[in-house]
Parts: C-alpha cells; sequence; structure tokens
C-alpha cells in the first residue's frame, strides 16, 4: 500500500509466486519480499542513473537570495545540490569542505557576492583565497581540485545561480563519484 491508500504495481507484482526470486519466497511475508524488492528496485535505479551530490555554501545575501530568485523564477537547474545558508562566503572554512567530501558529497560550491560588493567588505576575497589554498591541499592529498569551485552570484541573478549549478554538476558527472571516503562508511 502507498501513504494514499492505493495498490502500487510492485505490490501486485510481488505477490505473484511465479515472478518473486527464490530468495523473497523464503521469507514467508509477502510484506518482507515487498520490501526487498523495493530495495533492489532502488538500487538499480542508483547504479544505472549516478547523479553527482553538490553541497553549496551560500552567502546569505547574494548568492542564497540568487537561489531564492531563481526558485521563484522558475528556472531550470540540477536538483542534487544541497545549500547551506552562511552569513558570508568567507566564512566558510576550509574544514567545511573536507567534512563535506568525506561525508560522501562529489562536489563543493561556494558562492558569495561579487568582489567588492561584500557585505563585510572583504569577506569574499578572504574566500577566494581560501578556496586557492584548499584545492592546493587536496591536490596534495589526491583529490581532484575541481570538485571545489566558487562563484559570485548576485541577489538579482537566478539565472547566473541556474547556470552556475547546471556547469558545476555537468563537470562532477564528467570527474565521477566521490570514492576516496567510499571504505569509512
Amino acid at each position: 500500500m502507498t501513504r494514499r491508500g492505493t495498490v502500487s504495481p510492485i505490490i501486485r507484482m510481488s505477490t505473484n509466486i511465479a515472478t518473486t526470486p527464490a530468495y523473497m519466497v523464503e521469507l514467508g511475508s509477502s510484506i518482507g519480499s515487498i520490501y526487498i524488492l523495493d530495495l533492489a528496485e532502488v538500487r538499480v535505479k542508483q547504479e544505472s542513473e549516478w547523479e553527482p551530490k553538490l553541497l553549496g555554501f551560500l552567502c546569505k545575501w547574494c548568492s542564497y537570495a540568487g537561489a531564492d530568485l531563481a526558485g521563484t523564477s522558475r528556472k531550470k537547474y540540477p536538483a542534487n545540490i544541497r545549500i547551506i545558508k552562511v552569513p558570508c562566503s568567507g566564512r566558510v572554512d576550509p574544514l567545511f569542505i573536507l567534512k563535506a567530501l568525506r561525508l560522501g558529497f562529489d562536489g563543493v560550491l561556494v558562492s558569495g557576492c561579487h568582489p567588492g560588493e561584500c557585505h563585510y567588505q572583504t569577506g569574499n576575497y578572504r574566500a577566494r583565497r581560501r578556496i586557492a589554498i584548499t584545492k592546493k591541499f587536496l591536490e596534495y592529498m589526491g583529490i581532484d581540485p575541481q570538485r571545489i569551485q566558487a562563484s559570485w552570484v548576485s541577489a538579482s541573478e537566478g539565472g547566473k545561480f541556474a547556470e552556475v549549478v547546471a556547469e558545476v554538476t555537468k563537470e562532477l558527472k564528467e570527474i565521477g563519484a566521490n570514492q576516496l571516503f567510499a571504505d569509512e562508511k
């Protein structure tokens, strides 16, 4: 049963013994076989349609407002970005970026105000320096530095935000999945 009380095609299929694999029949419970069948279907979708996971640290004054504008303007961009609003892009610590990669994100986007237009005067200059140093450190560790991207998006540039996310997602697809910390899970 789905949440709305209708029978899903998966449930109807799994109750037919002829189409149910042997390991599901041994469970003796159609509920258990439904659950396993659902998990198997999810795994197949995940393997065939890999999409990169992107974490975005967005400045609350400009880039976050730009992302909000992209959403309210119904601009199309990949839905695989998870956004964290920060007071300023200069407040993004390199350890946050490393932690994101360690948690399984395939890439990190740090986005803030245009240089010279920071609400905290020099925060975006600090972010730019930190990202450059972090990229060199990642390269030293054997991680592709292209997994970290920086962009400068103002509050009125919703279209640009959508383009940046699409471009970063495309680059991450070319790089591939983040496998460096996969054995720690």
